[in-house]
């Protein structure tokens, strides 16, 4: 079947076509936190690699913004995740001790944070179900 668009219609389609395939491909995080609260609040994540457990913090992430904290596909079903706000409130209220350090960090392996001058957190278990992607909302307290 053959369509017989005016010239007109045809210079528009064209044009979207064009502007579909020329627009920036987003970057698709893999996994991400997003505040949905009124406050700044600080983010670290906890999950394991081909080489062991690490501890990586932090993102800064404002009031109804996302950070991207794990870029490339999950390999974990289990993401660990700790957040406080700018003054040091904890947002969730996790179970599993983690180390953190009051700088940007990594911390590898299986710690005692006390001993090796870092503090202990708790972090909430995030079960992703193997997904791929996953975005965790940081909701503001109730």
């Amino acid at each position: 079947m053959i369509l017989n668009l005016s010239r007109p219609l045809r210079l528009f389609c064209h044009i979207c076509l064009l502007g579909l395939s020329l627009s920036p491909r987003p970057a698709h995080a893999q996994f991400s936190v997003c505040n949905q609260s009124f406050d700044v609040v600080n983010v670290a994540i906890g999950l394991f690699e081909e080489d062991g457990f690490v501890t990586r913090g932090w993102w800064t992430v404002g009031p109804n913004q996302c950070a991207n904290v794990i870029r490339d596909e999950l390999q974990s079903r289990y993401i660990y995740v700790f957040a406080q706000d700018v003054f040091g409130k904890e947002i969730l209220r996790g179970t599993v001790s983690l180390c953190v350090a009051p700088d940007g960090f990594e911390v590898k392996g299986e710690r005692d944070c006390v001993v090796d001058g870092l503090v202990p957190v708790d972090f909430i278990e995030v079960d992703t179900l193997e997904t791929e992607r996953w975005t965790l909302f940081l909701a503001p307290p109730p």
